[in-house]
């Protein structure tokens, strides 16, 4: 597998830390969008701060603004264009540099919008050229001419960029970048690029150091997870296999070997790719988490056809019964998109049907989001935004139903907790995760922060739990 040579980037990492030397410059980001945008954001992060930048949450205070843009959803637009329109008086005010990065930025008419509606920024930059960030904000220091550095290919995997994470128990690790499924309704393989794995040394040896800096969970990223070397293998692209990983199941297997890491999650599997082998390294592997995010987006056999999503209704079905046979205590999450186009309601009970079937643990609902350049978009049969909602609120209706009866079901046990902090809504009480990904919060002292800890679920309200820790 071929890697980008960095040597230019790092080297001018250097250059402009020595330019900033002393000045006391400032960054804020602004990451919108999914995990792997975060994961980037990381990496952006580790970036600025070796060029002496020292991170604000103020974008007033910012001498250096980074949007890390996404591209699945219309109100992402929305947003990067009203935060544009609250940055200008910065520029005009302190002359602050303006980068925006990401994935919509690979969508030509955006490009086009933001040259005609906000042609005061200084740099855009794709997923792609992520690495050039660095040589990019030098022209700007240097020329004060406007970059755009965006490439119309797949890609090639990036190593050894600088990461500044924002947690200290919990990271993220891409295993893998892009998609080859092409899904109708989606704009990632066009902006993202084709499937392209890590060597498997590179990802063993991050998880490894991740462990070392005292990381107790790892997040497996990937557009499509558990195909995982798949295109490697099927074309021949040589890969040094390593800790016998050469699929996703061997990975989960070497990962659950490393000490002291604690749990493992991965995000996004594809239903269509669930191998028996996977499914059997997530029953054996005592620290894979057994919540598993399986992404329906629709419980009809025909959208799904028109989704181009490779699987049935009941194909779907007969994978769920044959994961909760194969794992002790499975938990499932989901994706589902509501109104897309030719959704008759026959079809939207079909997906109601669905849920009530595998009561899932937690749903991810969207209303259907055109999205120019796929062929959802193109589609005539769009349906009417009043039936979009109605629907939508059924949908709702139902999973919140569902969520308050299995979180009863918790009150009385022992769950095992990893403290992952301070809760953001209260500071006077500590916030962790369940192995099912529920929010539990505690009173506690803060010495519990990284530690698995045995709590007895006392309370539930739909969107968390209430523990206490369980003495002896």
């Amino acid at each position: 597998m071929t890697k980008i040579d960095i040597k230019s980037s790092l080297e001018t990492i250097q250059n402009i830390a020595k330019i900033n030397q002393g000045k006391n410059l400032k960054y804020s980001i602004l990451t919108m969008g999914c995990q792997l945008n975060e994961n980037d954001s990381e990496k952006l992060c580790g970036m600025m701060e070796e060029m002496n930048y020292t991170k604000v949450e103020n974008l007033k205070e910012a001498d250096l603004i980074v949007f890390n843009t996404c591209c699945v959803r219309e109100n992402a637009e929305d947003r990067l264009f009203g935060k544009l329109g609250e940055v200008k008086k910065y520029k005009e005010e302190r002359g602050t540099i303006i980068a925006i990065g990401g994935c919509m930025m690979q969508e030509k008419h955006i490009v086009e919008k933001l040259k005609q509606s906000y042609p005061f920024f200084d740099i855009v930059f794709g997923p792609h050229t992520l690495k050039q960030f660095p040589i990019d904000l030098y022209k700007i220091i240097e020329n004060k001419k406007r970059v755009e550095d965006i490439l119309d290919i797949d890609g090639e995997i990036i190593e050894g960029l600088p990461i500044k994470r924002e947690d200290a128990i919990k990271a993220s690790v891409a295993i893998m970048n892009g998609c080859n499924n092409f899904c109708s309704y989606c704009i990632v393989p066009y902006v993202r690029g084709r499937e392209r794995s890590r060597e498997p040394k590179d990802i063993i040896e991050e998880v490894q150091a991740l462990a070392k800096q005292g990381y107790k969970e790892i997040m497996l990223l990937g557009q499509n997870v558990n195909s995982y070397l798949r295109v490697e293998r099927e074309n021949h692209i040589p890969f040094e296999e390593y800790e016998g990983v050469n699929s996703f199941a061997t990975l989960l297997r070497a990962i659950n070997k490393i000490e002291d890491i604690e749990r493992i999650r991965f995000i996004s599997p594809h239903p269509k790719d669930f191998t028996d082998d996977v499914i059997e390294a997530i029953r054996d592997c005592d620290k894979v988490c057994k919540l598993v995010h399986l992404p329906l987006q629709s419980g009809s056999t025909e959208v799904l056809k028109v989704m181009n999503r490779k699987y049935t209704k009941e194909q779907y079905l007969t994978l769920v019964e044959k994961m909760k046979k194969t794992i002790p205590n499975l938990t499932l999450s989901t994706d589902i998109i509501v109104g897309f186009p030719g959704e008759a309601e026959e079809d939207f009970e079909d997906t109601l049907d669905v849920v009530q079937k595998v009561n899932y643990e937690q749903v991810y609902m969207f209303i259907y989001s055109r999205r120019v350049g796929t062929p959802g978009d193109k589609m005539e049969n769009q349906i009417p935004e009043e039936i979009k909602h109605e629907r939508f609120d059924r949908l709702k209706q139902l999973v919140e139903k569902q969520i308050a009866i299995k979180n009863k079901e918790y009150i009385g046990t022992i769950q095992q907790i990893l403290i992952e902090g301070k809760s953001k809504t209260n500071e006077t009480m500590l916030t962790g995760r369940t192995d099912s990904n529920k929010v539990v919060v505690l009173e506690g002292e803060d010495s519990l922060i990284g530690k698995n800890v045995p709590l007895k679920i006392v309370s539930e309200h739909m969107w968390y739990l209430k523990g206490v820790v369980v003495n002896g």
